[in-house]
């Protein structure tokens, strides 16, 4: 649901309106909203919540109530309708952005590993320390695939970047996957970052440059086809 949409609805019951709805007419308008996709993302939420209007108009039908009475309740059965809206397809659009966005380095993205720790420098000068956290990753690994640690795969994500580096370096296996966590938190979670992710990502990226790969396992035969 857009915040257009929720403003004009909430507007059409609650200011100047030409029409107050009758008791069908508002349930029509609850139906149709209810129909939009974003719903349909938590089958047992929409169903709790479809359970619950039944039971408010059925109510309703009871008892003599006036259109602006009605007026009111439909406004807060809107408002029911909106929190669920952001909590079943805010989730969902997040995780839905998370799957289709989540590359460490882009196509067109062709700084060397230097280049992306300078970038991480100078957003640190500037106290940017998100952006700080997320090159500072990015360099981990290009300077990686600089090193043949791992082969250059634009759009390869950040959890796949630590698990393939890990069959390489085992030891660090648990700090690249925290790091790659964090990236992915950071990047595409909109979560916060302070000098101490910053520090711990320099810190991997330290102990990375200066720690030397087990060589890569060998295939079969057959895996080689």
């Amino acid at each position: 649901m857009t915040a257009a949409t929720t403003v004009g609805l909430l507007h059409g019951v609650t200011g100047e309106v030409p029409v107050v709805p009758d008791r069908e007419t508002a349930r029509d308008w609850l139906v149709e909203e209810l129909a939009r996709p974003e719903y349909s993302q938590d089958p047992s939420v929409l169903m709790r919540l479809l359970d619950w209007l039944a039971r408010v108009f059925g109510d309703i039908g009871t008892v003599d109530i006036s259109p602006w009475r009605l007026a009111v309740v439909l406004a807060v059965v809107l408002v029911v309708v909106v929190a669920v809206a952001l909590f079943v397809a805010g989730p969902a659009r997040l995780r839905r952005h998370a799957a289709g966005s989540s590359a460490v380095v882009h196509d067109d993205d062709t700084r060397t590993a230097a280049q992306m720790r300078a970038a991480a420098d100078d957003a640190a000068g500037r106290q940017d320390w998100p952006l700080a956290v997320i090159e500072r990753f990015r360099a981990v690994v290009r300077g990686l695939e600089e090193r043949v640690v791992l082969d250059e795969r634009p759009g390869r994500t950040a959890r796949e970047a630590a698990e393939a580096a890990s069959a390489r370096m085992p030891d660090l296996s648990a700090d690249l996957h925290t790091a790659a966590g964090r990236f992915d938190g950071v990047r595409y979670g909109h979560l916060p970052a302070g000098p101490a992710d910053d520090a711990a990502m320099r810190a991997l990226d330290d102990r990375v440059s200066s720690t030397r790969p087990s060589p890569p396992a060998s295939r079969t035969p057959e895996e080689a086809l």
